[in-house]
């Protein structure tokens, strides 16, 4: 019996990590990626803030890097830890930079995204997603 329970808390805990991935990548692209994306090749003169100092233009780009490419790759889950990186990296900077003089209600959503980033980080992508597919069959041709 007790194989059975481990057996379904592993498949809720995937599942899980499975909602997880899908709701804060798809959140993070069409709630903030999809719009930065328009601005960055809008065409039209980029004005974003610089919070690191390294341009208005390469901020927009690293923002769109993370928020486009790696909530795609986190939504897949592929090379899931290795795309947390700049989006952990975009929500530090977005909850302690640019919304730091705005109090926790402005630091929150921030906040959430990347203390959920830092768990997902942690516990890696779960069982449905391309890096366990990838890992799976990796073992069976090494076999």
């Amino acid at each position: 019996m007790a194989t059975i329970k481990n057996l379904a808390n592993t498949t809720f805990n995937d599942l899980g990590l499975l909602v997880l991935r899908l709701f804060l990548g798809l959140s993070m692209f069409f709630a903030h990626g999809i719009g930065k994306w328009g601005r960055l090749f809008s065409g039209e003169e980029i004005h974003f803030r610089d919070p690191l100092g390294v341009g208005e233009s390469t901020s927009l780009a690293l923002a769109v890097f993370a928020e486009v490419i790696c909530s795609l790759l986190l939504a897949f889950g592929l090379l899931t830890r290795w795309a947390l990186v700049p989006l952990i990296t975009t929500m530090v900077v977005a909850a302690f930079i640019v919304h730091a003089s705005d109090g926790f209600g402005g630091m929150e959503k921030a906040l959430l995204f990347g203390a959920s980033y830092i768990a997902l980080f942690l516990t890696g992508p779960g069982k449905y997603s391309i890096d366990s597919l990838l890992r799976n069959r990796k073992a069976v041709v090494n076999q």
